[in-house]
C-alpha cells in the first residue's frame, strides 16, 4: 500500500512539473504567435507561475520519497517478498525531484 501511495504522489509530482513547464512556456508561445499581445508583466507572471508549479512538483516528489523511506524503516525484512527491492520507487522519486530542480535552474538561467 505504501508503494502505491508513493506512485500516486509520483504521478502527481510529474503532472505538476509538466503543467509548470507548459505554463512557463505559454508566455513565449503567445509572444511568438502574436507579438505585442502580452505585456511584459504577463510574460513575467507566466514565468514565475510556471517555476512555482515546477518547484511544487519537485517538493512533492522529494517529500513523498522522504515519507516512503520512513514507512520502509518500520517494516521488518520478513514483510518484503524474497528478492524484492522496495527502494527503486524511492530512487525514482528523488531523481524526479532533483531533475525538476535542475529544470528550474535551466529555465531561470535561459529565461532570455
Amino acid at each position: 500500500a505504501a508503494e502505491r501511495t508513493l506512485l500516486a504522489w509520483n504521478r502527481t509530482s510529474l503532472s505538476l512539473i509538466a503543467f509548470g513547464f507548459v505554463v512557463e512556456r505559454a508566455g513565449l508561445l503567445v509572444d511568438s504567435i502574436a507579438p505585442n499581445v502580452m505585456h511584459a508583466a504577463q510574460m513575467l507572471a507566466t514565468f514565475w507561475l510556471g517555476l512555482a508549479f515546477i518547484l511544487l512538483g519537485a517538493f512533492t516528489s522529494l517529500f513523498s520519497a522522504f515519507q516512503y523511506r520512513q514507512v520502509l524503516a518500520t517494516l521488518t525484512p520478513a514483510e518484503f517478498p524474497p528478492g524484492y527491492n522496495a527502494r527503486w520507487g524511492l530512487l525514482v522519486n528523488v531523481a524526479i525531484g532533483v531533475f525538476a530542480i535542475l529544470l528550474t535552474g535551466a529555465l531561470w538561467f535561459w529565461r532570455g
